[in-house]
């Protein structure tokens, strides 16, 4: 690469062994903390400054939390190790026989083992174009995107001067029901609801509309039946409509085509599956069912040695012969049992993950709990839900911080957050959201 930065980071300049670890989510941050203070070198690759608590990122779509209160610097998370150099760059492949990293832009890394945690991103079954009107919730952008449209379709609702106008304003659509899409449907109508019998004078709240759509029979599909029935039943209570076995076809700007029928909106979410990112074609593989990388029981890419997948790229197997799912707790026990592994240089037995629960928040007092073995709804679960979130958080401070912002929300139901950005087209330009998906194709 003529005229790059050629970064060498390796043990042919010193006796250390050098890790690289390409993605700063869950999975490569607990494995680079596992590796902290150790005496091998290590370098962690994102494309982003910082990592991101992704399960409550629907909450800074709906204007519940602001993006700092869920997000930290990479280089905080990690600043404390001396062991640790963090790159902000994007990589575009991997040569598994010279041992390197190449970065767009950036020359090479270097490295005697290499882990890729490189996480997922949403699926939208070759229809990559519809992203721009239906973004998923995977980074900060898509969730102010979100909040962005949601919050200028109420403004332009209690302008509007007919009510099919104000119909589709306040019309939200949401694209798959998974714990995804059940919390954004459920968080989108309490947030409406309260604010327009709170703020808006032309408005009324049985004119909101929030819309489920779900391809299969049932919601919550991970989940046990008593427990999808459950959320059901309390998001058509809270005034959600949930429509089964609805395909849509069709997504383009302010409506859904759903069969022959259009249904107009003012906001449109998606959450209907995720897919790997695309880091099998760094390795010269053909791609794997979901794109993810089949490794061994140490998590080791089958077939290459020194390089290991983990998280949601990694296509890791469960004692019975069963994919894992691609969760947080997976991601993270994965990460710490990599670094161990390789902190030690040894052999080690076997990757085994342990089960911590499943879990999806409906709405206010309303949660559902899946151990496995047992099972839990109600309010004890939502407040189980809570602690298990806020406990999960990066740090003391962002725990404080979010646990102030809940429980004043709880007593007063204000949501803090609820900004328009003054250019709108900061967070909806076309360019910008194309070129993420070509960034995305790449990664």
């Amino acid at each position: 690469m003529s005229g790059g930065i050629r970064l060498r980071l390796s043990a042919s300049h010193n006796s250390r062994r050098h890790i690289v670890i390409i993605g700063g989510g869950f999975g490569g941050l607990a494995c680079a903390r596992a590796l902290g203070d150790s005496d091998v070198d290590v370098t962690l690759i994102d494309r982003r400054n910082h990592n991101l608590f992704q399960p409550l990122l629907y909450q800074v779509a709906t204007a519940a939390l602001s993006p700092a209160d869920i997000s930290e610097p990479i280089r905080r998370s990690l600043g404390r190790y001396r062991n640790i150099r963090v790159l902000m760059a994007e990589v575009v492949g991997v040569d598994s026989g010279a041992k390197r990293v190449r970065l767009a832009d950036a020359g090479e890394v270097a490295y005697d083992q290499l882990v890729i945690a490189t996480g997922s991103q949403y699926n939208y079954f070759g229809h990559d174009d519809w992203q721009f009107h239906a973004p998923g919730l995977k980074s900060i952008h898509e969730a102010r995107q979100i909040r962005q449209r949601l919050l200028l379709a109420f403004e332009k609702a209690e302008l509007a001067h007919t009510e099919r106008e104000k119909q589709s304003l306040l019309t939200s659509i949401v694209i798959g029901g998974g714990p995804t899409g059940v919390e954004m449907a459920g968080a989108i109508s309490e947030l409406g609801r309260y604010m327009i019998s709170r703020d808006y004078r032309a408005l009324a709240p049985n004119q909101m509309r929030v819309i489920l759509l779900e391809a299969g029979p049932g919601i919550l599909a991970s989940f046990p039946q008593h427990l999808s029935s459950y959320a059901a039943n309390y998001l058509q209570r809270i005034g959600v409509e949930i429509r089964l076995g609805q395909r849509v076809s069709a997504v383009g700007g302010g409506h859904v085509i759903v069969g022959d029928e259009r249904i107009d909106a003012g906001c449109i979410v998606w959450g209907a599956g995720v897919k790997a990112s695309p880091a099998f074609a760094w390795l010269g593989m053909k791609e794997p069912p979901g794109g993810r990388i089949p490794v061994d029981a140490d998590l080791q890419v089958v077939g290459l040695s020194d390089i290991y997948a983990i998280g949601d790229t990694a296509m890791a197997l469960d004692a019975e012969g069963k994919p894992l799912p691609a969760l947080a707790q997976v991601a993270k026990q994965q990460g710490e049992f990599l670094g161990r592994k390789l902190r030690k240089g040894g052999p080690q037995a076997s990757f085994r993950f342990r089960n911590r629960g499943n879990t999806a928040v409906i709405g206010r007092h309303a949660a559902v709990f899946d151990f496995g073995s047992w099972t839990l709804k109600g309010r004890l679960a939502w407040l189980l839900w809570a602690l298990v979130h806020v406990y999960l958080l990066v740090n003391l401070e962002k725990r404080v911080l979010v646990t102030i912002q809940w429980i004043w929300r709880y007593l007063t139901r204000q949501r803090g957050a609820r900004i328009i950005d003054e250019d709108a087209s900061l967070i909806g330009d076309q360019k910008d959201v194309s070129r993420m998906i070509g960034l995305s194709r790449r990664r």
